[in-house]
C-alpha cells in the first residue's frame, strides 16, 4: 500500500512542478496576444476607414461627372443646332452672316436656346471678332474678342473641325471669371463665318457642388487639363482661374483618362488629403474630390482609443486573474499536503469495505494490496496473505484451508492466461461456492484481480436456463426443447426401427377448467404429465406444448403394433380417475400419431403430420387416436386452396366476375297458395369445380374475415332485385353471426335500402340463435335498431340449437322458421307434428308468422296447413333459381292464379 501511495505522490509532484512559473508565462503570452490583436485590429480599422472614404469620394465623382457631362453635352448640342440653323439658312458669306445674326430674330433664337440649357449666356462673334449676337439683350454691346486665344484657335481650325474649345477666361462683358465653351461656325463652302461661345461662371459649378452632402473638410473642384482651377467648393476665390503647380493627382489627369484615388498634398491648401480624380468624358476637364486625412480617420481615431482602452482593461484583468490564481494555487498546495494523509485513510477504508475481494500484484508477482473482503471470502486470517508474498504462496494458502479446489500450478497457469487476455474466470471452492475472478493488467507491470462470490447468481442463471426449456407447471420439456430432443432422436434412429411422434389433446379440459377453476385444471395437467412419464420408456420424451396439449417422442419402436400398444397405455393412464384438490375427475384424449421415417424425416413435417392426425381424431368424435394419412394433408391443402381461391374471387370487389350468384327460393303462403316472398341464397360457380355449396365456403369466409364483405354484397344485390318485383312480395336475406356483431350493420342495411329504393317492410333479415348466445344484450340492441328501420326480423333454425323461449319474450320477432329436421318426418307415425304444432302455437300467441323449410311432398304441405303453419319453402314448389328464372316463375304462378 505504501508503494502505491509513494507512486501517486510522485505523479502529483510532477504535475505540480513550478505551477507559478507556468501561470506567469501563460499570462505574459496572453498579454502579448492582446497587444498583437489590438495592433492588428487598429490597422484593420484604419484600412477600412480609408477604404470607406475612398468609396464615398469615388461615388460622388461618378455622380458629378455624369451630371456635368450631360450639361456640357447640352451646350455642345446647342452650338451644333446653331451651326445647322445657319447652314439651313443659306448663309455663305461673312457679310450675310453678320447681317443675319445681328438682328432681333437672331436674338430671340439665342434667347430661346439659352432657356433650354439654363447655364450662361450665348455669344455670337463675326469673322473679325466683333460681338454681333447676345442672348442677354439686343442690340448686343460693342466688344471685340479677336485677340482671345479661343477665337484665334477657332479661326485657325480647319472647316471640318468639330472640336469643342474649352478655356478659362476673364469676361470683358461682366468682369468675372468664366469657363468658356467655343465652336467655329463655317459656311457651307467652308469659309470662316465666326464663333459661337457660352460662358459658365464658377458660382454655377459651386452651387451644384454645395448641393452634394459630404463630410467635414471635404472639397470638390473642377480643373482644366492645363491645371487651371475652374471652380471649387468651398469657395477659394483667389485660386479660381489660376494655374496651380501640378501634384501627382493633377499629373495623373493629364497622363491617363482613368479615374484614380491617392493620398497627396493639396496644391491649393497644402494639407495632406485623400483625393480622387475623374475626367469628364469628351471635355478637357476633370473633377477632384478630396478629404483631409485627419477627417477621414476621425472615427478611426475614436475607435482606436476605445480598442486600446479595452485591450488595456483586458490585460489588467489577466494580471488580476493571474494574481488570484497564483494565490489560490499556493493555498491549494499547502492544503494538498494535509489532504494527502486523509486520502490515504479513505482509500484504505474504501478498499477494505468493498463487497468484492481485491488483491494487487506488482511486476514481480508480489502482493502489494489485499483487502479484508478477500480474506473473508476465502476464510483467511489477517496475516495469512501479507504484502510482499509471492502469488503462488498466496494461492497455496487458499489451497491449504480448502478454499481452492484443484491443482495449484494449474490455477496459476489459468490466472496468467486470464491476465494476458483480460478475461474473467471462475473457481469452485470445496464448500460448493462459485467465485468469479476478473484480472486486469496495470501500467508499469503487475495486475489487479477482483474476486466476487457469484454462487447465487450462478444458481439463478441455471434456473432461468431451465425455465427457458421446461414448462413451469409440469416441469416437462417445452416446445423449444421438444424440437431439439426430437432432432437428436432422429439423427440416431436405427434403420430398422421407428420413431413415433404423438400429439395428445385433452378432451373436455376446457369444461373442467371453466367449471372447477384453474387451480383444479392445473392440478389435473400435473397429474396427467406424471402418468405420461410412466408410459414412456427411455429414451422417450414427454413434453407439454401448451394449454392441454402434450407430445411424446418414442424411439426404438418396431412395427405398428408397438405404437398402438403405447397409445393404448396412454389412453388407459389418462382414463383412470384423477383426484385433484378434492375432486374426482374423469377425462380422455384425442391422439394423433406420425411415424418416422415413413411419414417424414424433417422435424417440421413430422410435427405437422402428427398435428393433422390429432385433428383427424377430434373430427372423428374424440376419445380415439388416428395415424397420419396422406389424405389428411390433401384435405388441408384442398381447404387452403379453396381459401386462396375465395380471396382471389373477391379481391377486386367484383363478386359477379368472381363467379358469385344470388339465387332465390320462393315462399308459398298456405292460405291461398300465393308466392309471398323469396329467400336470397348465395351460390359460387367456380370456373373449374363448378357450383360450390355455401356450406363448404361460408365457414372459410367466416374464418378468414371476408363474410361481412360477401354478406353486404348479397344484401345490396337482393334488395336491388326485389325492387323490381310486385310490391306484395318480400325478400329474405340471411345474416351471419359475424355480420351481426358489426356495429355498422344497421347503417349497411339502411344504405342498401336507400340505394335500391326498396320499401323497408319488404326486407326480412334472417338470424340464427347463435347471434344471441354470446352477448344477448348487445344483440338485442342491434335487433331493436334494425326494427327501427322498418325491416322484418325472422328467427331461423329455431329449436335446433340452444333455444331459449326468453328470446321470444324479450324481442318480438316477426317470423319463426321451422327447421327441415322437424318437417322431414312430420307425416310419419313417429314424426314430430307435436313439435311443429307447439312452435306454431307459440308464434301465433306472439303475433308471429311461421315458415316451414324443406317441404318436399304434398302430404307434408297438407299437414302443415292443418297445423296452422303460415308459409312453406322447399322443392315441392320450387328450388332456388337465378333471378331471371324466379321472375318468370312468379309471373307464371300469378297468371295461373288469376285464370283460376
Amino acid at each position: 500500500m505504501n508503494v502505491r501511495i509513494r507512486e501517486r505522490q510522485l505523479g502529483n509532484a510532477l504535475t505540480r512542478r513550478n505551477p507559478v512559473g507556468w501561470l506567469l508565462a501563460t499570462g505574459a503570452v496572453a498579454i502579448v496576444a492582446i497587444a498583437l490583436a489590438t495592433t492588428m485590429a487598429v490597422d484593420s480599422f484604419r484600412a477600412r476607414a480609408l477604404a470607406s472614404s475612398q468609396r464615398e469620394l469615388e461615388n460622388t465623382l461618378l455622380l458629378l461627372s455624369r451630371h456635368f457631362q450631360q450639361d456640357f453635352s447640352d451646350l455642345k448640342r446647342t452650338e451644333e443646332d446653331l451651326a445647322a440653323f445657319l447652314q439651313s439658312g443659306g448663309i455663305v458669306s461673312a457679310e450675310h452672316f453678320r447681317e443675319r445674326m445681328s438682328g432681333p430674330e437672331a436674338h430671340r433664337l439665342l434667347k430661346a436656346k439659352m432657356s433650354t440649357t439654363g447655364t450662361g449666356s450665348i455669344n455670337v462673334l463675326d469673322a473679325d471678332g466683333h460681338l454681333i449676337g447676345w442672348s442677354t439683350s439686343w442690340p448686343a454691346p460693342v466688344f471685340n474678342f479677336a485677340d482671345r486665344t479661343y477665337f484665334q484657335r477657332a479661326k485657325a481650325a480647319p472647316p471640318e473641325a468639330d472640336d469643342e474649345i474649352v478655356e478659362p477666361i476673364l469676361s470683358r462683358t461682366t468682369g468675372t471669371r468664366k469657363t468658356l465653351f467655343a465652336r467655329r461656325l463655317s459656311a457651307s463652302n467652308g469659309d470662316f463665318l465666326g464663333v459661337v461661345t457660352r460662358g459658365i461662371e464658377p458660382a454655377q459649378f459651386e452651387a451644384f457642388f454645395a448641393s452634394i452632402s459630404l463630410g467635414t473638410g471635404t472639397t470638390l473642384a473642377l480643373w482644366h487639363q492645363d491645371f487651371t482651377l475652374l471652380a471649387r467648393y468651398p469657395q477659394l476665390i483667389e485660386m479660381v482661374g489660376h494655374k496651380a503647380k501640378p501634384d501627382a493627382l493633377l499629373a495623373h489627369m493629364k497622363a491617363s483618362p482613368e479615374p484614380a484615388t491617392m493620398i497627396s498634398v493639396s496644391p491649393v491648401d497644402g494639407r495632406e488629403r485623400l483625393s480622387s480624380i475623374r475626367r469628364i468624358s469628351g471635355f478637357p476637364m476633370a473633377l477632384v474630390a478630396s478629404v483631409p486625412i485627419d477627417s477621414a480617420l476621425a472615427d478611426w481615431r475614436a475607435q482606436t482609443r476605445l480598442t486600446i482602452t479595452a485591450a488595456a482593461l483586458a490585460a489588467l484583468l489577466v494580471v488580476g486573474l493571474l494574481s488570484l490564481i497564483i494565490r489560490q494555487v499556493r493555498l491549494q498546495h499547502r492544503a494538498s499536503r494535509a489532504q494527502l494523509t486523509l486520502e490515504k485513510q479513505r482509500l484504505d477504508t474504501a478498499v477494505n469495505n468493498m463487497t468484492q475481494g481485491l488483491i494487487l500484484f506488482d511486476a514481480e508477482s508480489r502482493v502489494v494490496v489485499v483487502n479484508q473482503s478477500y480474506l473473508d471470502m476465502y476464510r483467511l486470517s489477517a496475516g495469512a496473505v501479507r504484502p510482499g508474498s509471492l502469488f503462488r504462496d498466496a494461492v497455496a494458502v487458499r489451497h491449504a484451508n480448502g478454499s481452492l479446489k484443484g491443482d495449484i500450478d494449474a490455477y496459476c497457469s489459468q490466472m496468467t492466461l486470464a491476465v494476458d487476455s483480460s478475461t474473467a474466470i471462475t473457481a469452485d471452492t470445496l464448500d460448493g461456492r462459485v467465485i468469479q475472478i476478473l484480472p486486469r493488467s496495470i501500467a508499469g507491470g503487475g495486475w489487479v484481480a477482483t474476486h466476487e462470490d457469484i454462487t447465487e447468481r450462478h444458481h439463478a442463471e441455471d434456473r432461468i436456463a431451465h425455465l427457458a426449456h421446461y414448462d413451469a407447471l409440469t416441469d416437462l420439456p417445452n416446445r423449444t426443447l421438444f424440437r431439439n430432443l426430437l432432432d437428436q432422436e432422429l439423427t440416431r434412429l436405427p434403420r430398422d426401427r421407428n420413431c413415433a411422434v404423438i400429439y395428445i389433446d385433452m378432451d373436455e379440459f376446457k369444461g373442467i377448467n371453466d367449471s372447477l377453476g384453474h387451480p383444479v385444471g392445473d392440478a389435473l395437467l400435473q397429474a396427467v404429465a406424471q402418468r405420461l412419464r410412466g408410459c414412456v420408456s427411455s429414451p422417450g420424451v414427454v413434453a407439454r406444448l401448451g394449454g392441454d396439449e402434450f407430445a411424446i417422442v418414442q424411439t426404438d419402436l418396431g412395427d405398428r403394433d408397438e405404437t398402438v400398444a403405447l397409445v393404448a397405455r396412454i389412453h388407459e393412464a389418462i382414463r383412470e380417475p384423477f383426484e385433484c384438490l378434492g375432486h374426482r375427475l374423469l377425462t380422455d384424449a384425442s391422439i394423433g400419431i406420425a411415424l418416422a421415417p415413413q411419414d417424414g424425416t424433417d422435424i417440421d413435417q413430422l410435427l405437422r403430420n402428427a398435428d393433422l392426425a390429432m385433428y383427424g381424431a377430434k373430427a372423428d368424435g374424440r376419445r380415439t387416436y388416428r395415424f397420419f394419412e396422406p389424405r389428411m394433408d390433401a384435405s388441408i391443402q384442398a381447404r387452403r386452396t379453396l381459401e386462396q381461391e375465395l380471396r382471389e374471387a373477391i379481391a377486386d370487389g367484383s363478386f359477379v366476375a368472381g363467379g358469385f350468384e344470388v339465387h332465390y327460393q320462393p315462399l308459398l303462403r298456405l292460405a291461398d297458395d300465393a308466392v309471398s316472398g323469396c329467400e336470397a341464397l348465395l351460390r359460387w360457380r367456380h370456373p373449374v369445380r363448378g357450383m360450390i355449396s355455401p356450406a363448404e365456403f361460408i365457414p372459410i369466409a367466416e374464418e378468414i374475415g371476408v363474410v361481412d364483405e360477401i354478406g353486404e354484397w348479397v344484401l345490396a344485390t337482393a334488395c336491388a332485385e326485389a325492387a323490381n318485383w310486385p310490391d306484395d312480395i318480400k325478400i329474405a336475406v340471411n345474416v351471419s353471426p359475424i355480420q351481426f356483431r358489426s356495429q355498422s350493420l344497421a347503417l349497411k342495411v339502411s344504405a342498401a335500402l336507400a340505394q335500391s329504393g326498396l320499401c323497408p317492410q319488404r326486407l326480412e333479415l334472417e338470424i340464427t340463435e347463435a347471434v344471441l348466445i354470446r352477448d344477448d344484450e348487445a344483440a338485442l340492441d342491434i335487433l331493436h335498431r334494425l326494427r327501427a328501420l322498418g325491416v322484418r326480423i325472422a328467427l331461423d333454425d329455431f329449436g335446433t340449437g340452444y333455444s331459449s323461449l326468453s328470446y321470444l319474450q324479450r324481442f318480438p320477432f316477426d317470423k319463426i322458421k321451422i327447421d327441415r329436421c322437424f318437417v322431414t318426418d312430420i307425416a310419419e307415425i313417429d314424426g314430430s307434428p307435436a313439435i311443429v304444432q307447439a312452435v306454431v302455437n307459440i308464434a301465433a300467441s306472439r303475433n308471429m308468422t311461421t315458415t316451414a323449410e324443406g317441404v318436399e311432398t304434398e302430404a307434408q304441405k297438407q299437414l302443415l296447413r292443418a297445423l296452422g303453419c303460415t308459409e312453406i319453402q322447399g322443392w315441392l314448389f320450387s328450388p332456388a333459381k337465378p333471378a331471371a328464372e324466379v321472375r318468370a316463375l312468379m309471373a307464371h304462378h300469378r297468371a295461373n292464379a288469376v285464370a283460376a
